[in-house]
């Protein structure tokens, strides 16, 4: 048992600690970061993270909802860190951000994948940096001589084409939303979504005027108001699964989301299928458990082919 147990609730930011005598374990919820989706609380193994939903003021737009995290049932194994797709939930043990659920491999790592081609990039271009809902992009520029390059357009066309872009993309923040990817150059970015799944919105239940899921989403452009009749819909292009958006949504059934697919590294543990199944379905569980036993056992054919052709 820890010696001591504090836990902050400031404006920006929810703080646990586990102080023991040589170990000082300290979870910290960025609330700037975080968009009041449901995929640490579903993937918390002891329940101990709730989602609130904000009341809703007449006449102004919904808030996002707020996490909560009750320090007498969290066990600060950091599998909300891992789940998260925003990265607003860091554990660090005396300092060090340490995750011993990845070391021990008994939680999988979200994949995300994101391959960036800067060959593929005009060299005045900017546009997948100001396409960034969550400002997470920042590209540089360097000239032949070494010096940073504010404005291609200064220089002379002979200096240009020695001009090298440099795309840098917080990784660690990114919920792949796949943005970027459209916004930017042909084959400069590629993006796998490492949550795939569906999502619908069934106009007749949605009350009139109402816009709670498109005030709260975090994604430009994953959902958006037609002018036609006033009505929200949804852009599965860059819809990231995360579910901020059916949290607040007044009318059950109004806005269903399925995940059906999440990308990982490798992993051998029951509670990654407790989550799982919590975080899609059961079906969706099912197809992994099946795809996980068929690659074993290809896996295990291969092997012993491989035995075989050594023995003769």
């Amino acid at each position: 048992m820890p010696l001591k147990t504090v836990k902050k609730d400031a404006a920006d930011a929810l703080t646990l600690e586990w102080i023991l005598h040589v170990k000082r374990y300290k979870l910290a919820l960025d609330k700037m970061r975080c968009v009041g989706c449901q995929i640490c609380s579903l993937a918390c193994p002891k329940e101990a993270i709730k989602i609130e939903k904000q009341p809703k003021v007449q006449g102004q737009k919904a808030k996002k909802a707020l996490v909560d995290i009750d320090l007498e049932k969290c066990n600060f194994c950091g599998i909300c860190d891992v789940s998260c797709p925003y990265g607003a939930i860091k554990l660090t043990l005396n300092g060090e951000h340490v995750l011993s659920v990845l070391d021990k491999e008994s939680y999988p790592e979200l994949i995300r994948d994101i391959k960036v081609d800067t060959h593929q990039c005009p060299k005045d271009c900017v546009e997948c940096e100001d396409a960034c809902p969550l400002s997470l992009i920042k590209i540089t520029r360097v000239g032949y001589d070494g010096n940073p390059v504010e404005d291609v357009a200064t220089l002379p066309p002979s200096q240009r084409k020695r001009v090298q872009i440099n795309l840098d993309i917080q990784k660690e923040y990114c919920p792949t939303c796949r943005v970027c990817e459209f916004k930017c150059a042909p084959g400069a970015i590629k993006v796998r979504k490492f949550i795939e799944g569906k999502i619908a919105i069934d106009q007749k239940k949605c009350p009139d005027g109402c816009t709670d899921c498109l005030d709260v989403c975090p994604i430009t452009g994953a959902l958006y108001l037609s002018e036609k009749d006033n009505k929200v819909y949804v852009n599965e292009l860059f819809c990231d699964y995360c579910g901020a958006c059916k949290v607040v949504c007044p009318v059950d059934d109004a806005l269903t989301l399925k995940r059906t697919k999440i990308h990982h590294t490798p992993v051998r543990s029951g509670a990654w299928n407790k989550a799982l199944e919590k975080l899609t379905s059961p079906v969706g569980t099912v197809k992994e458990l099946k795809a996980h036993s068929s690659q074993k056992a290809k896996e295990t054919v291969c092997r012993r082919f491989v035995c075989e052709e050594e023995i003769r």
